[in-house]
């Protein structure tokens, strides 16, 4: 049976379920850190990725150990993302990749939780992808997957829903997380902004692939310049895909 958005509504004042939407290489993970750290939250790692793996097939770094190390089923997965918090925690931040969200996928269930868009200049994005995973196509950065989510949510709520993009954000964590919270109807505190080093239980096994700076970091880092130069299919993946970060870009706080 196809989940049903009804199935999925929060009653009023019930803990606050927050869906971020992101693609990888982006600072999704150090965002997790910075929820899990409130004290309040519980927090979830890219709940999808063994249902990706399993239907796409993809060879990704410690594939058959995601496949493991979760339900392939997203039937079951969004049932018990829809469901009750955690650890009766008063905040459940789960974090997304967009890419996660196949073809032929209900996505009723998301119009149930408070979405949260993180995007990240796509040539930045592919610099970074292609150290872990040599290919790359404009499908593998979730983008173009995240313009569209973002038009369904927006359509529903009649509103843009809240947009962080990660160069923006590192200029003013503070301010922006003080933003973005009182968007979500959730309050603000300075635990958000750091976080004890070193790796977490809630980290999915693919952690020691793609975590290494995470694992090192004990808050967020200043934005850093960066000169890339992308080519083949580097440069056409993010070609692509820029057309939906400048869109979306618009619609994040400066």
């Amino acid at each position: 049976m196809q989940p049903r958005l009804q199935d999925f509504q929060h009653a009023a004042g019930a803990p606050v379920t927050i869906a971020a939407w992101s693609g990888p290489r982006n600072i999704s993970t150090a965002m997790m850190r910075a929820w899990e750290n409130r004290g309040d939250c519980t927090v979830s790692d890219e709940p999808l990725y063994a249902h990706y793996l399993a239907e796409t097939g993809l060879d990704h770094p410690a594939r058959d150990a995601v496949i493991a190390s979760q339900d392939t089923d997203w039937r079951r997965v969004v049932a018990a993302l829809c469901g009750p918090v955690p650890d009766r925690r008063a905040v459940w931040y789960q974090k997304h990749m967009t890419h996660h969200l196949l073809p032929g996928m209900d996505t009723a269930w998301v119009h149930g939780l408070r979405n949260l868009f993180l995007i990240r200049d796509p040539a930045l994005v592919v610099a970074s992808y292609v150290k872990s995973r040599a290919s790359v196509v404009a499908d593998d950065i979730g983008l173009l997957q995240q313009a569209r989510l973002f038009d369904e949510v927006a359509d529903r709520l009649g509103r843009a829903p809240p947009v962080i993009d990660a160069e923006r954000f590192l200029h003013d964590p503070r301010g922006q997380l003080e933003r973005v919270c009182g968007v979500l109807g959730v309050p603000f505190t300075d635990r958000m902004l750091a976080w004890p080093a070193g790796p977490r239980a809630s980290d999915g096994v693919w952690a020691p692939h793609w975590y290494h700076a995470v694992w090192q970091s004990t808050g967020f880092e200043p934005p850093r310049a960066r000169e890339v130069a992308l080519a083949g299919d580097a440069a056409r993946a993010a070609d692509a895909c820029r057309p939906a970060y400048e869109r979306l870009l618009r619609h994040a706080a400066g």
